[in-house]
């Protein structure tokens, strides 16, 4: 993408006391600003471009600046094209055609061109040209006057073109300026108060340069075709100033509707691709003809002339806004190539090769190395998943199991605070005793105390589960706030049909539970020793003790459940890492499965494209051995009646001469010439 070229140039006033009272326009390096009277500048009136030339500047300079790079770039294969804007008088035929001193862009151009040819060796080059004028929205050919009122046509093969129009062959640049000259005869002039030699049309002088490599052999090329447009366009004007009537006020009219579609087609292609819209290339022939330059594939340069006379402020500001506008267009310029049969087979050849070795080569097995590294990698990141997820299985599983201990402690540590404040330093030991003993004795209406529980008489005669809840009448025993074992928890007993069968086991049992027992009530005679020889404080500190280590080991559960939960949390995030990682690693596999499909695709299109080619080819070769048997048979017939005809002028011939020795008064002697 590049922008068009914009310059501006100043043509030397006609007067030399332009400034003298009134506004002027400066040039300042590329800016041009219009100033009052003393020399300041207006506010609003400057504008800035790629060029701005004063008046004392020459064509040689205008073409080196502005149009050389294109002139090189079109022997090169790119479109390109360079035209002069401005108002009636400005200076437009001057700064394309020139004088013989000082020679314009058109022939400065043709005579470049061909100095750049002579330099290219290794391409042949065919220059054909053409040049057509614009007149009342009619195209004329100026090589031929018969061509007129011409059309245009567009194919995909050459474009935008206009059909009929006369394109000549030549072979260097006298030749090409001969035609132009011939070719200005024909074009439409007339006498205005503006200008007395006005373009009333517009002329495109165009070249297609076509080139190949000579050594077509060595290397796969095709044949570039570029085409190069000078335009010279008629100027706008104001019928007032003008003066025109008649013809002249009916071909300005014509002149000022193209240029003002040429303003629009440019104030819609400077607007942007977002907010351009349709186009008007088809409301006017110039347009149209000049659509690929405007926006399109070409490299282009606009010439804004303008007078400085104070006079034509108006038509200069006008001038300016449409360069401005132009100098924001951006075009796509490229290399125009046709493929002929050989180079596109030959081309199709290459590309086959190249798509066989990235899949075959080492290119290939590197895609199949980063394929398996990548599976390998797959799989590691799935296994690294799934231990993942087990460690947070279990890691939630400890946790559940840490807050359950939390809240069995927590139990415990508010029983014993409850057994703690219901334990009274002035009770007496006979209340202690009698607390004790009641304990263990049957209420009055047959239920027992929530704080304890019977004992069986029989060891050997233990009933089940359901039978126990029935003999308690439903109540369970909170084994923890009994008194004489508060830091113990009593065991289940084993169910009775399990005695029959291993009575030596359950004596075992039982005895253990006899020592346990008595060690128990020999703990319970301590803290009521404790208790009734009044020291109160052994019984209130072992408490107290017991209190404080369960609130460490408590305090430690949470800083442990505190650490867990961090290592938790920073499992998770290396788990949704190690998610996003493993998404785009899939990502990248789809990616590369997708490329490696599009380039069997390319590949089989390839084939599918080589096989056609091939059988054109093979039909081509066919059609010419056909061509070549109807050659030879005409060669012969065109033999045959060669003879033939000799044969007759002799016989022809000899009867004249017969004729002549007869009477030889009577015949003319133009006869036997």
């Amino acid at each position: 993408m590049e922008k068009i070229c914009v310059a501006v140039r100043v043509r030397p006033p006609v007067s030399q006391d332009v400034s003298n009272g009134g506004t002027f326009w400066k040039v300042d390096d590329n800016r041009i600003s219009l100033h009052k009277p003393h020399g300041t500048p207006i506010s609003g009136v400057s504008y800035a471009f790629d060029h701005v030339f004063d008046e004392g500047c020459t064509n040689s300079r205008v073409y080196e600046l502005l149009t050389k790079d294109i002139i090189n770039a079109a022997v090169e294969g790119f479109n390109g094209t360079a035209f002069a804007y401005g108002q009636t008088s400005s200076g437009k035929t001057f700064t394309m055609n020139g004088s013989e001193k000082d020679p314009g862009i058109i022939h400065r151009a043709v005579r470049d061109v061909f100095d750049r040819i002579q330099m290219i060796s290794h391409r042949e080059f065919l220059i054909r040209v053409s040049y057509m004028e614009i007149y009342n929205e009619e195209i004329n050919d100026l090589f031929a006057v018969e061509n007129q009122k011409l059309q245009i046509h567009e194919s995909l093969e050459r474009g935008i073109f206009v059909a009929g129009l006369r394109e000549e062959i030549v072979s260097n640049a006298e030749q090409v300026l001969k035609l132009i000259e011939s070719g200005e005869v024909n074009r439409h002039f007339g006498e205005t108060n503006m200008n007395a030699r006005s373009s009333r049309s517009h002329t495109i002088f165009r070249m297609v340069i076509e080139s190949n490599a000579k050594d077509s052999s060595s290397s796969i090329d095709a044949i570039r075709v570029s085409v190069l447009n000078l335009v010279d366009l008629a100027g706008s004007e104001r019928i007032a100033k003008t003066g025109a009537g008649g013809v002249r006020l009916k071909e300005g009219k014509y002149i000022n509707k193209s240029l003002m579609i040429l303003g629009n087609v440019i104030n819609k292609l400077s607007d942007g691709a977002k907010n351009r819209g349709h186009i008007p290339y088809r409301d006017s022939k110039l347009t149209r003809i000049l659509q690929p330059a405007l926006g399109g594939n070409a490299k282009t340069s606009i010439i804004c002339t303008i007078a400085p006379e104070e006079v034509h402020i108006e038509e200069t500001k006008g001038t300016l806004q449409f360069a401005s506008r132009a100098k924001r267009i951006t075009n796509c310029a490229q290399v125009n190539e046709i493929l002929t049969d050989a180079a596109l087979l030959k081309r199709q050849k290459q590309e086959i090769e190249e798509l066989r070795k990235k899949l075959q080569g080492s290119h290939a097995g590197v895609l199949e190395q980063e394929v398996l590294k990548l599976r390998n990698d797959l799989l590691q990141y799935e296994l690294e998943r799934e231990k993942l997820e087990m460690e947070l299985e279990e890691q939630r599983k400890s946790h559940k199991q840490r807050e359950q201990c939390i809240r069995d402690q927590q139990i415990q540590i508010d029983n014993l605070g409850s057994l703690s404040t219901t334990s009274d330093l002035d009770r007496s030991s006979s209340q202690a005793q009698d607390s004790g003993r009641q304990s263990l004795k049957e209420d009055g209406d047959g239920s027992y105390m929530p704080g304890f529980s019977p004992l069986p008489d029989s060891f050997s005669n233990v009933v089940d589960e359901d039978t126990w809840f029935k003999m308690n009448k439903g109540f369970i025993a909170d084994l923890d706030s009994l008194q004489m074992t508060p830091s113990r928890t009593v065991q289940s007993f084993p169910p009775s049909d399990e005695t029959a069968g291993s009575k030596e086991n359950y004596k075992q049992e039982v005895q253990n539970l006899k020592r346990q027992l008595e060690l128990a009530t020999e703990e319970r005679d301590d803290l009521m020793g404790c208790a009734t020889g009044g020291e109160n404080a052994c019984w209130k500190e072992k408490l107290s003790n017991e209190l404080i280590t369960i609130k460490e080991r408590y305090h430690g559960l949470e800083e442990e459940l505190d650490s867990n939960n961090q290592l938790l949390e920073k499992s998770k995030q290396r788990y949704d890492a190690l998610e996003a990682e493993f998404q785009l690693l899939r990502e990248e596999r789809d990616s590369l499965h997708k490329m490696i499909s599009e380039s069997s695709q390319t590949l089989a299109l390839a084939t599918d494209q080589k096989e056609n080619v091939l059988k054109d080819l093979n039909n081509e070769v066919l059609r010419r051995k056909d061509l070549e048997e109807k050659i030879k048979q005409f060669s012969v017939a065109f033999g045959c009646r060669k003879t033939s005809l000799m044969s007759f002028h002799s016989e022809f011939k000899s009867k004249i001469e017969s004729l002549r020795a007869k009477n030889p008064a009577s015949m003319p002697k133009s006869v036997g010439c």
